[in-house]
């Protein structure tokens, strides 16, 4: 191993912010040095406590994902923030809202923040935000908090990565709860009405509930619906109790370990498809290869099934 990786490593494990920074941007650019860096820090990953909170546009994520990073901090834990910001139409990054909007931290040394772009992925997250919860998890983070993108009915992809998922919704929806039951709504372990200052709140609560008395969950728990005003710290304090207790039901109840087993199944298969579909795009597409099939298809000459059996056929022979 060269020692430049072995130092970087090291420094990424002691928590040197410049040295993280610099391997969430080597990951995220798809850097060969930044997927030799994740193979060394994976055996120092995998013992933080991964919190998703996601919820449509406008209901208080960055202000709750702030206060509730705070409230960790008071016990003094680690805390790692990824902020999963819309891709910009022009740069191509984050437009990093939710790192000006989480200011009151960013003179902790015990929070991490970083700000990452969808980069047109679906799902709410960023395409690398699994290996950056392993880049902080090395760096010792004992809580991560993951904030999604604003999300609507199928943009589920962040109870595959986290132990426990946090719904916000808030009042004045209308029949957005409604809409988004078939989907988002059916993978909270936790609902927030937040800003529950407002009218219509109660609402809010009396419909997560009608929701959840037809829809039980298969690991029997029964998520509990908190009320919180973010921008006041109100109800800061209950939610993370509500958070410790998943956390201790997960763990006796085997549902920790099963979701993470499922999520490195699902991980696993990922990076497979990345790399076969990687690996087709080098060695069987140059040359203008692909406008020739392309051609073929466009003028009936061959039909789509065929020409990607030939592709992978070529490709299976060649890796022989």
């Amino acid at each position: 191993m060269p020692e430049s990786l072995q130092t970087w490593a090291e420094k990424v494990i002691a928590g040197d912010r410049r040295a993280i920074s610099r391997a969430i941007s080597a990951v995220e650019s798809r850097e060969p040095a930044g997927v030799a860096l994740l193979k060394v820090l994976f055996s120092q990953a995998g013992k933080a406590y991964v919190i998703g909170v996601t919820g449509p546009p406008g209901a208080g994520k960055s202000t709750l994902v702030e206060r509730l990073a705070a409230e960790y901090r008071r016990g003094n834990s680690r805390v790692g923030i990824i902020a999963v910001d819309p891709t910009s139409p022009f740069s191509g990054g984050a437009i990093l809202g939710d790192r000006i909007r989480m200011q009151t931290l960013a003179g902790d040394e015990g929070v991490f923040i970083r700000s990452m772009a969808t980069r047109g992925q679906l799902g709410g997250l960023a395409p690398t935000a699994h290996d950056v919860v392993t880049i902080l998890e090395a760096a010792g983070c004992e809580v991560v908090l993951i904030e999604t993108v604003g999300v609507g009915q199928d943009e589920v992809e962040v109870a595959r990565l986290a132990d426990v998922t946090v719904l916000m919704l808030v009042p004045g929806m209308g029949d957005d709860v409604q809409a988004l039951k078939a989907g988002v709504m059916e993978i909270a372990d936790l609902f927030v009405v937040n800003k529950a200052d407002h009218p219509g709140a109660d609402r809010v609560e009396q419909e997560i509930t009608s929701m959840l008395s037809i829809a039980p969950r298969s690991d029997s728990w029964r998520p509990p619906i908190l009320k919180t005003v973010a921008t006041a710290a109100e109800g800061i304090g209950a939610l993370r109790d509500a958070l410790e207790n998943f956390r201790s039901y997960g763990e006796q109840n085997s549902v920790r370990q099963n979701r993470r087993r499922a999520k490195w199944r699902a991980r696993l298969l990922e990076l497979l498809r990345q790399e076969l579909f990687q690996k087709v795009l080098s060695e069987q597409l140059q040359n203008g290869a692909i406008e020739r099939f392309v051609d073929d298809v466009l003028e009936h000459r061959r039909d789509p099934h065929s020409v990607v059996e030939e592709i992978i056929g070529k490709a299976s022979r060649t890796s022989v």
